[in-house]
């Protein structure tokens, strides 16, 4: 097409770089959903979703907080959340603080079960990132994640609301 300008195409250690985190995206959460359906018999996206809930004030997040926190569509979420409100482990009700706003709330027994997921998925979150960077790899992943997260959400906070807690680390 004339008059558009030629892309600025990688450089070969762009490129390198690029399909490593290609990668990345792909192959890792798949790894975590096959360990935590294997012990918990729960995806990563639904261990998420409850650890947000679990590092939260009274084990509970607006639901659009939490969509961010899981990064994920509040469509997505509000069908995992009936799935997990099915199994007894969130429910939804409106927000003491403003009832416009519906929050998910991690139940007993929610929590009982992110508490015996997260030693399994800790140690695979260590076998297959931590393990393999040494200390100052950790600071600098770290900041390239955020940078980038930042490119990709300018005006997001990041990381998400819920505040941390041990359960879920």
């Amino acid at each position: 097409m004339e008059g558009r300008n030629e892309p600025q195409w990688l450089s070969p250690d762009e490129s390198d770089a690029w399909l490593a985190l290609s990668w990345l995206m792909f192959k890792l959460p798949g790894a975590f959903d096959t360990q935590l359906q294997r012990d918990s018999g729960i995806s990563f996206f639904e261990y998420l979703v409850m650890a947000g809930l679990s590092m939260s004030p009274g084990r509970r997040l607006r639901m659009s907080e939490l969509a961010q926190f899981v990064n994920g569509s509040l469509s997505r979420l509000s069908n995992v959340v009936k799935r997990l409100e099915q199994r007894g482990w969130v429910f939804r009700e409106p927000s003491a603080e403003n009832g416009r706003f519906v929050e998910a709330v991690l139940t007993d027994t929610g929590w009982e079960l992110v508490v015996a997921a997260a030693p399994g998925h800790v140690e695979t979150v260590r076998r297959y990132v931590f393990d393999a960077l040494r200390p100052e790899q950790v600071a600098e992943l770290r900041d390239i994640g955020r940078q980038v997260a930042r490119q990709v959400g300018p005006g997001q906070g990041w990381p998400p609301s819920a505040p941390r807690n041990v359960v879920a680390d």
